[in-house]
């Protein structure tokens, strides 16, 4: 019970933390820290056309951040959501373009399976990398996302432009039917379903099935998983695949719901957010869907401040970083073994007591 209540209490105490932070840092600029915080919740959760922004930017942050979530279940450090996200739109505008597909939901879920396939597969390269090569997959994921904005803007500006976007470059448009379209006629995605669904469902097959105890083993104590005869390399590739498709998927409602094509507002942030609502949901897939919503509160919160306070609407950004170093620290301050740690000062401070004795 004690240890449940400090998994909870610890990402609590960051996420007070951030805001108290942010509310100091907004206070030296002039402005009034208490209508900072109000106007946060407000823009985030005060009306139901809040609501539908939140919502709407949940959907991506949970899919991202199970992209980072499940390869760590397996031991690994992955922070390159962002390319399997912009790969996966790419994907999924690419295919409707170059692939007559059925106009009704079949044609929908074949965009998405690009998607996943794409995204899937770029991560899946961060953990050969690292298994074959051992190359620090935290490196190459990062990296691997910037070659994957760089082949994403590439391909946008040129092959798959369409010649219509003068202003902004960007690929085809999907064809209507291959839209997904709102739920109830609202401005919240059919993809908050697919994030929620995805988060449930391998929160559960982590839990409850036998490949998914694997996997929390190889990540938990390799070692044993060597002594067992687990094929380790295997099931991280398939941690990296599984979570690669996650935020392809991403992308790929992100254009099918939002942007209708593959263009550079696809490139928002998401996935980097993702590394954010992970640690602090402790990589618990189920966790993860709580805390993207409260960040994509956050995120849509970001235009009211500007508008009624004139801050800047990235300063949401600050409070992210803010939550991201914190979270870090009281993950460093809970893998302190503080008996031992104690015992220890307490044999040195003896150690030094009884040589000052003895050189009197």
């Amino acid at each position: 019970m004690r240890n449940a209540l400090r998994e909870i209490a610890l990402p609590v105490f960051a996420i007070v933390a951030a805001l108290l932070l942010f509310g100091l840092l907004v206070a030296f600029a002039g402005v009034d820290p208490v209508a900072v915080w109000v106007t946060l919740f407000k823009g985030a959760f005060g009306d139901w056309f809040s609501w539908q922004n939140t919502l709407q930017r949940a959907a991506p942050l949970m899919l991202t951040a199970l992209c980072v979530a499940i390869p760590a279940r397996a031991g690994l450090v992955i922070i390159g959501g962002e390319g399997a996200l912009v790969l996966g739109g790419l994907a999924c505008a690419a295919l409707a373009h170059a692939v007559p597909l059925p106009a009704n939901v079949i044609g929908t879920v074949l965009v998405c399976i690009a998607g996943a396939f794409a995204g899937g597969l770029w991560i899946m390269l961060a953990g050969r990398l690292r298994q074959y090569r051992g190359i620090n997959e935290t490196i190459s994921s990062l990296l691997l996302a910037y070659i994957a904005i760089g082949i994403f803007k590439h391909l946008v500006e040129g092959v798959l432009r369409d010649p219509a976007s003068l202003n902004k470059p960007s690929t085809y448009p999907l064809p209507e039917a291959l839209l997904i379209g709102g739920i109830g006629g609202s401005d919240i995605h059919w993809g908050l379903v697919i994030g929620i669904v995805a988060c449930i469902g391998l929160g559960l097959w982590l839990r409850i099935t036998a490949s998914g105890f694997a996997i929390r083993v190889v990540g938990g104590n390799p070692r044993t998983a060597q002594l067992v005869g687990l094929p380790a390399t295997k099931l991280i590739l398939a941690a990296c695949g599984i979570g690669g498709a996650c935020a392809g998927v991403a992308g790929a409602v992100e254009v099918a719901a939002v942007h209708t094509n593959a263009n550079a507002s696809l490139i928002a942030g998401y996935g980097y957010a993702g590394i954010l609502v992970s640690f602090i949901a402790r990589h618990n897939p189920i966790a993860i869907i709580p805390v993207a919503i409260l960040f994509g509160g956050f995120g849509a919160a970001g235009s009211l401040l500007q508008r009624r306070l004139g801050l800047p609407d990235a300063s949401v950004l600050v409070l992210q970083g803010i939550a991201f170093v914190l979270i870090l620290a009281s993950e460093g301050l809970r893998m302190i073994d503080w008996k031992k740690l104690s015992a220890k000062t307490i044999a040195a401070g003896s150690a030094q007591k009884t040589n000052t004795v003895e050189a009197a």
